[in-house]
């Protein structure tokens, strides 16, 4: 039975996987929507076509990835794991020294990356890996450099992305429609959700790594 049962799956996939190719196969040919997205930049706010689009003209796609970052937070903020215990050994004195001198630069470069993402290859997600890639550092050496902050702010900072960016979408539909810009006000809206969701996706992304969440109490004498 079970080699009967492998053999159906086996068809049935490979049956799946013609099906999806004739249907690729069969799509008319076409030259893209560059032309569509060159007409419009004007409009956009930026000089980056992949912005313009990720940010302007296929925004609800963005605002969609952002939220699914946040919920998948938010899941494993639920499973209320425990918080990662101390290491018995001090982290040696070259890795300390690594994170000290290398996570200034990736903040650096973060906000780097955040501003070149209007005319260049760049932006939030890549900004806020890297913001994330420094907490990973920092979480390695036990070191939590918003361990004061309340965690109710740590929650609104891990959301922030997602509510600025609503934000900015319900105040477009007042002239307009929903995620729709007015042109002189583009550039500015989008440098506002991107600062928001870099700030988001590097603190979701650190805790996801860490597997904990914000809490009150006390360890160490560090809060987290």
């Amino acid at each position: 039975m079970p080699l009967l049962v492998r053999f159906l799956a086996a068809a049935l996939s490979l049956a799946v996987g013609g099906l999806v190719a004739w249907a690729v196969l069969g799509l008319p040919e076409s030259a893209g929507l560059r032309e569509a997205v060159t007409a419009q930049m004007d409009r956009s706010g930026v000089s980056h076509p992949v912005t313009a689009v990720l940010l302007n003209f296929r925004g609800y796609d963005t605002l969609l990835e952002v939220a699914v970052l946040l919920l998948a937070l938010i899941a494993a903020w639920s499973l209320r794991l425990a918080p990662p215990g101390r290491s018995p050994e001090r982290p040696g004195l070259v890795l300390r020294e690594l994170v000290r001198l290398l996570v200034p630069v990736l903040i650096v470069l973060a906000g780097y990356l955040l501003w070149l993402g209007a005319h260049a290859p760049g932006g939030a997600f890549q900004a806020g890996a890297l913001l994330a890639g420094a907490g990973v550092l920092l979480a390695l050496v036990e070191v939590r450099p918003l361990g004061a902050t309340p965690p109710f702010a740590l929650r609104l900072l891990a959301a922030a992305g997602v509510l600025v960016f609503l934000a900015v979408a319900l105040l477009a539909m007042w002239g307009g429609r929903l995620l729709e810009y007015p042109p002189e006000w583009a550039g500015l809206l989008i440098l506002a959700i991107e600062s928001a969701a870099t700030i988001s996706i590097g603190l979701a992304l650190a805790y996801l790594f860490r597997g904990d969440e914000p809490t009150t109490h006390r360890e160490g004498g560090e809060r987290t």
